[in-house]
C-alpha cells in the first residue's frame, strides 16, 4: 500500500505544524435525508484555506541549508498564500510565480504575506514550468502544491483532527484538484477509521484527476470553466497523488455548476466564507445524503477565498 509510507510523515507533521496551523472546528449541517452531517471548517485557517498545512510542513522539513537558500512555488492563489505565510513566520525567503489568470486581489494577499511575486504566462502550467526552472537555476527548493510527500502529509493532519473530533465517522466528502488533500486525509483515515468512506468530489466541468483515475493513466482531460477555480487544471505526470488517490478514495461524485452555486449560497447564509471547491464538496453531500441516513458524514470546507468574479455571484 502506497499510503502506509505517508502515514509516519502525517504523524510527524501532527507533532510540529501547530505552532503555525490552527485545529479547525466542526459545525452541523442540515439533516439531509437523515444523514448526520457536519462540516470541517478549514476556511478558518489564518490564510483562509487548508493549503497552509502542507506549506508549513514542507518548509519545516527543510534542512538549514535549504531553508537559507529560500523557496519557490507556483500557484493559483491558496497554495501561494500558504507558502508565503509559512515562509514569513519561519524566516524563509519565498518567491511565488503566478499566471496572468490570478486576480489582483490574490496577488496582493500573497505579496502582503511577505513573498515576492512574479507573473509569468497565461495559464497555471506556464507559471509552474517557469517556477521549476528558476528553482533549478538558483538552487532553491520548489514547493509543489500537491506532488510532494511532505505537502501531502501536512494536509493529512486534518485526518488526525477528525479521528479525535468525529470518532464515529462513516464518510467524508473532499473536493479534488491535484489530489494532495484527499491523499493526505484519506491515507490517515484508512489507518484511523478504516470503515469510513472517502469520497472524492469534482465539478462536472473539470474532473481531471477523476478521468485520469478512470483511465488508469495521467493525461490532459478536457475541461470547461468552473466555479471551483482552485481545483481546475491538470495533474503533473508522475504525481504521487495519482496512486494515493486510487488507493484511498472509495468513489467519486461529480456535481454541476448550478449545484455548486446553490451549495456556496447556502454556506454564505450560514456566515461562512466559501470558495468554489468548498461548494463542490458541500454540493456532493447534498446530492448523496440519502446514502448516509443515520450515519455521520463530514464535508471538508477546504477554503474561503473566492476570486472577486466568483464572489459577485454569491
Amino acid at each position: 500500500m502506497v499510503s502506509r509510507h505517508i502515514l509516519p510523515l502525517i504523524e510527524e507533521a501532527a507533532r510540529r505544524v501547530y505552532s503555525v496551523v490552527r485545529e479547525t472546528p466542526l459545525a452541523p449541517l442540515p439533516r439531509e435525508a437523515g444523514a448526520l452531517g457536519v462540516a470541517k471548517l478549514e476556511q478558518l485557517q489564518i490564510t483562509g484555506s487548508f493549503k497552509l498545512r502542507g506549506a508549513v510542513n514542507k518548509l519545516m522539513s527543510l534542512s538549514k541549508a535549504e531553508a537559507a537558500a529560500g523557496v519557490i512555488t507556483s500557484s493559483t492563489g491558496n497554495h501561494g498564500l500558504g507558502v508565503a505565510t509559512a515562509a514569513k513566520l519561519l524566516g524563509i525567503d519565498a518567491e511565488v510565480f503566478l499566471s496572468a489568470q490570478v486576480s489582483q486581489l490574490k496577488r496582493d494577499k500573497i505579496r502582503d504575506a511577505g513573498a515576492r511575486i512574479r507573473v509569468v504566462g497565461e495559464d497555471p502550467l506556464a507559471a509552474e514550468i517557469a517556477a521549476r526552472a528558476a528553482a533549478a537555476e538558483t538552487g532553491r527548493t520548489y514547493v509543489s502544491p500537491y506532488n510532494d510527500p511532505y505537502v501531502v502529509a501536512g494536509q493529512g493532519t486534518i485526518g488526525v483532527e477528525l479521528a479525535r473530533q468525529a470518532p464515529e465517522l462513516d464518510a467524508i466528502f473532499i473536493a479534488v484538484g491535484g489530489g494532495g488533500l484527499i491523499s493526505g486525509v484519506g491515507s490517515y483515515l484508512r489507518h484511523a477509521a478504516p470503515n469510513a468512506e472517502v469520497i472524492g468530489c469534482w465539478p462536472q466541468n473539470s474532473p481531471v484527476l477523476y478521468e485520469c483515475i478512470r483511465a488508469g493513466r495521467i493525461f490532459d482531460a478536457p475541461e470547461s470553466p468552473t466555479l471551483s477555480e482552485s481545483t481546475a487544471g491538470g495533474v503533473e505526470e508522475g504525481s504521487i497523488t495519482f496512486d494515493l488517490c486510487r488507493e484511498v478514495m472509495h468513489r467519486g461524485v461529480l456535481v454541476t455548476e448550478e449545484e455548486i452555486l446553490r451549495a456556496m449560497r447556502w454556506g454564505r447564509d450560514q456566515g461562512w466564507a466559501m470558495e468554489g471547491a468548498s461548494g463542490v464538496a458541500l454540493a456532493a453531500y447534498f446530492k448523496e445524503a440519502d446514502r448516509y441516513a443515520g450515519k455521520q458524514a463530514v464535508v471538508l470546507i477546504c477554503g474561503g477565498n473566492p476570486s472577486p468574479a466568483i464572489a459577485k455571484l454569491l
